[in-house]
């Protein structure tokens, strides 16, 4: 009677860690599988649509794969900035937004020139008539953003062509104005080249770049909601509400330049609607922000306007007052 042989065992010489050489393959496979969900940053995060690294390998035949060879669609979601590649677009802006918000503006760039003469020639302020400048950022707004802001605009201009008092101003560019808008900051924001947002919850600037602005809790004089801009930026500093925390903290101001949509603006002698206030609500329905009263530099020294969408910051100064 014939007996079937026995199945070789395997060979007891060949252990690794108190384990066989079937085991340790085993775990090799299992280790491979769970590397790829591991903390690794290029490869856990690109599962959960994050950044993937310029090039990703395999654990078990160690090649080498570049991501956009196998996906060319991959191409338009590669961050200029420091490479990193995304599978949604949404998730690049997102990137972009956070940590590439904002960069110096060096002496050389005529941007900087600019801005500082727009700054320092429209402070005016003689209560503290002189101030520092640190660093002029530029904000790198997304595509989103932006196209946000221009829709707005074409509303305007749409708005303004059906009216049947025209405004040449409303119809040609939504009666765009530069203006600043001057807030606070705990962070670090561009200091030695850094480019980030921050995190910290009363950090304004930060929380307006990427986020944009917000409509006032409270009524402009009992009459309708806006986003306070002004003229000059001495006014904008005049207005900012700087909370310190600690007497002998030093306050950080930010001031931001922007572009505003005005559109149709209702215009004060006094900066005061109190008068008849449902009146005045039923009024400012037809028009896009009011004005407070006219200063000495500028007939529209205050504005408010309705929508959030009406502002684009563009730069940031960050000074020191005396």
């Amino acid at each position: 009677m014939h007996r079937p042989e026995p199945s070789p065992s395997p060979p007891k010489g060949r252990k690794l860690n108190g384990t066989s050489s079937f085991s340790s393959s085993s775990a090799s496979a299992s280790v491979s599988s769970s590397s790829l969900l591991s903390s690794s940053p290029a490869t856990s995060s690109s599962i959960r649509g994050m950044p993937f690294r310029k090039l990703s390998g395999c654990y078990e035949c160690r090649m080498v794969v570049d991501p956009i060879a196998r996906d060319p669609s991959l191409r338009s979601n590669i961050c200029g900035e420091c490479g990193h590649i995304f599978m949604k677009v949404e998730n690049l802006e997102l990137h972009q937004a956070v940590r590439h918000a904002v960069s110096e503006l060096g002496p050389e760039d005529t941007s900087r020139n600019i801005v500082e003469i727009i700054f320092q020639s429209s402070w005016l302020n003689k209560k503290t008539p002189v101030c520092k400048i640190d660093r002029i950022l530029k904000i790198h707004n997304t595509p989103t953003t932006i196209s946000r802001f221009e829709e707005y605009r074409e509303a305007i201009k749409v708005k303004a062509t059906n009216l049947v008092k025209k405004h040449p101003r409303c119809i040609a560019d939504g009666n765009e104005l530069l203006r600043f808008h001057c807030t606070t900051f705990m962070c670090s924001l561009g200091l030695n080249g850094s480019s980030n947002l921050c995190t910290v919850p009363n950090c304004n600037v930060c929380a307006l770049i990427k986020n944009g602005f917000k409509l006032a809790t409270t009524t402009h004089h009992g009459t309708k909601k806006g986003i306070l801009t002004t003229a000059t930026s001495g006014k904008a500093h005049d207005n900012a509400r700087v909370v310190v925390e600690e007497e002998e903290e030093e306050e950080k101001r930010a001031m931001l330049v922007c572009r505003v949509i005005a559109g149709r603006v209702k215009k004060t002698l006094d900066g005061n609607n109190n008068n008849n206030n449902n009146n005045n609500s039923n009024n400012l329905e037809e028009y896009d922000s009011i004005g407070g009263a006219a200063g000495l530099y500028s007939n529209l020294d205050e504005l408010y306007v309705f929508n959030p969408k009406a502002i684009l910051p563009c730069f940031v100064v960050i000074y020191k007052s005396f």
